[in-house]
């Protein structure tokens, strides 16, 4: 075990206790993980979410033997008071951790720095580390596990018994998934196996069912299935520290011929797939909760047989029961159920309408003129406004080179670009800003934006908001350089920040993500300055569909929309000059769209580019005034 390991506080929230779970589920998930790691590495709060928590209701019986402590919001760092919990930060840092599945990854990862040889609990991050890590504005499994099915779970629990008669469709969507077929890195080798073992399952079944004929079975004995398929040898194996089965390593020479086509298909053990992972952690508290309130109300889980399986197999993983134990959470024993017929699971299982993803007219034919001539003969066109100060620049050469973007190891030349998109960005808010202001620098990455912001305006607090932990870790290593005092940040969803600030700042947010920072600074009533990103990726989703603006919904449709999104893409400088020219009138009416829909919302929006304009492809810019 290593020493001195700075001293982390993580921040829950508590609403009430119920039966064996604390609530919001956030806060059981991540007490029962740290049960699971039996990681004491973190101070823990409990922040009451109402006001009638005394403490004897959080010093009972609540996390096992870790030790919890109660603070109230307003005693939390400021930074803090910024995000939804659950939250991690480090006492007398810059440096918050906010969201579940951030926080959820970030215990595991110092678990492991604490203790090297707890490798299992590093492995609980999956493939190549990623487990998770998408954020749920983006993932479909990540929203599932992180917000969907606690959320889904909370309101079963609450609700009166005639509004609780249906299975949420979360719940549903779960068993579903686990339905599906897995698809792992290297399975090629696996299912070969799987054949292998299949053909001699089938030889052994015809040897078995002639000696069935000529022998009687003794009272009280079956013959059973074989007690795990191929892949729960695989996925038990792995949470051993073991080798694979000796059969994983020896292939017969026809099965070695087969097509990959061919070759069957993996099933489910756990929730990703071969492998336990934290999303099985996240899940197994939920649907504890639901299968203990299902079966109090006498509801029949029959179409939950997979669900079932996979919460008797949960249970199995060394280390579970114990952390439920830990965490007083009595894990049913539940009967093996028959699967349901595919007809009847998939009339039950209704996929979430916000959940389904938006099939039609996924296939483009033809180029964006036809709806370009739509919207010019409606009177729309793309309209740019004049640059406030196209000569505004900053004097890079009398800057620390930490203040620089050559210091996030990039080429002269793309330095340059980065340095003229910074200029007109910097420009803008400089326009902007007045003393005592707070300025968050959305989807920040190594901090660009951010650092020369908090550097050129002292008087000012900046924060910077972006997902990746390593991209934030280096801006803050910038700012140490620097000196800077004046600077926080924040590695979590944008959805997870819900501070109030008076400037929101975003270079080449992508995709989607410029409308969800757009949509922060409108509920904050807060002044923009953004340059979108990457049209193409824009699509349909949860929160935000398209056309955005009433205008522009008149006379669109949505795959015409996504029409212009994806030739807004087309405007690399090694494509022709009239293709370029298509592509950025495109983005011009793609923002434009953007800029009407925040004007919806009593707001002045310009729509700008960037100076020169071949600092960037992606050279429009967004600047909204409430």
């Amino acid at each position: 075990m290593k020493d001195n390991v700075a001293e982390e506080h993580l921040y829950l929230a508590f609403s009430h206790q119920y039966r064996d779970s604390i609530f919001p589920l956030h806060t059981s998930i991540s007490l029962f993980l740290l049960s699971y790691c039996d990681c004491k590495l973190f101070k823990v709060f409990l922040v009451p979410t109402g006001e009638d928590v005394g403490d004897q209701c959080v010093t009972k019986n609540l996390a096992g033997d870790l030790e919890v402590h109660l603070i109230s919001r307003c005693q939390l760092p400021v930074v803090v008071q910024s995000c939804s919990l659950p939250a991690v930060f480090v006492k007398d840092d810059k440096f918050c951790r906010a969201g579940l599945s951030v926080v959820l990854r970030h215990i595991i990862q110092k678990t492991f720095e604490a203790d090297p040889s707890k490798k299992d609990v590093l492995e609980l991050l999956g493939f190549k580390k990623t487990c998770l890590k998408a954020c749920a504005e983006v993932s479909q499994w990540t929203r599932l596990c992180e917000i969907s099915i606690p959320l889904a779970v909370e309101r079963f629990l609450t609700a009166s018994p005639e509004h609780c008669q249906a299975i949420p469709p979360d719940i549903l969507l779960f068993e579903r998934k686990l339905g599906e077929p897995v698809r792992v890195h290297n399975d090629d080798k696996i299912r070969r196996q799987k054949l292998q073992q299949q053909r001699a399952g089938a030889k052994a079944a015809v040897s078995v069912l002639c000696e069935e004929t000529t022998e009687e079975l003794k009272p009280g004995e079956v013959h059973e299935h074989p007690p795990s398929s191929l892949e729960l040898s695989v996925a038990f194996s792995k949470l051993l520290a073991q080798e694979a089965p000796d059969a994983i390593n020896r292939e017969a020479p026809h099965i070695r011929r087969t097509k990959t086509s061919d070759l069957p298909l993996l099933d489910h053990v756990f929730a990703e797939g071969l492998y336990f992972t934290v999303a099985d952690l996240v899940l197994l508290p939920c649907i504890h909760q639901f299968l203990v309130s299902s079966k109090r109300q006498g509801k029949s889980l029959v179409d939950l047989p997979l669900i079932s399986s996979w919460y008797r197999r949960v249970q199995e993983v060394p280390g579970v029961k114990k952390a439920a134990g830990k965490c007083n959470m009595e894990l049913l024993q539940l009967p093996e159920l028959m699967s349901a017929p595919k007809e009847r699971l998939q009339d039950s299982a209704s996929v979430p309408e916000e959940l389904e993803e938006d099939n039609e007219d996924s296939h483009f034919i033809g180029g964006p003129r036809p709806t370009m001539t739509k919207l010019m003969e409606n009177g729309i066109e793309a309209k740019f406004s004049p640059h406030p100060c196209p000569n505004w620049t900053l004097d890079w050469t009398s800057l620390p080179s930490a203040v620089s973007p050559g210091e996030g190891k990039m080429s002269r030349d793309r330095a340059l670009r980065k340095q003229q998109q910074l200029n007109n960005l910097v420009a803008a808010v400089t326009k902007l800003s007045k003393p005592g202001d707070l300025i968050v620098d959305f989807c920040s990455g190594g901090g660009h934006v951010g650092i020369v912001l908090a550097y050129m305006m002292p008087s000012c607090q900046v924060v910077l908001i972006e997902n990746k932990e390593l991209s934030l870790i280096r801006a803050k290593d910038r700012s140490d350089e620097l000196g800077l005092s004046n600077i926080w940040f924040i590695q979590a969803n944008l959805d997870y920040f819900n501070g109030a600030f008076n400037i929101g700042v975003a270079l080449h947010a992508c995709g989607v993500a410029t409308d969800m920072v757009i949509e922060h600074c409108l509920r904050a009533r807060a002044a923009f300055v953004i340059s979108p990103c990457c049209y193409g990726f824009i699509q349909n989703t949860v929160k935000f569909k398209y056309p955005r603006s009433h205008q522009f919904k008149e006379i669109l449709s949505y795959k015409e929309h996504m029409v212009l999104c994806r030739f807004a893409d087309q405007t690399a400088v090694q494509l022709p000059p009239e293709r370029r020219l298509i592509g950025k009138q495109c983005m011009g009416l793609v923002d434009l769209d953007r800029a009407w829909a925040a004007e919806e919302h009593n707001y002045s929006v310009q729509v700008i580019s960037m100076e020169p304009e071949s600092c960037s492809p992606k050279n429009n810019m967004f600047v909204g005034i409430p």
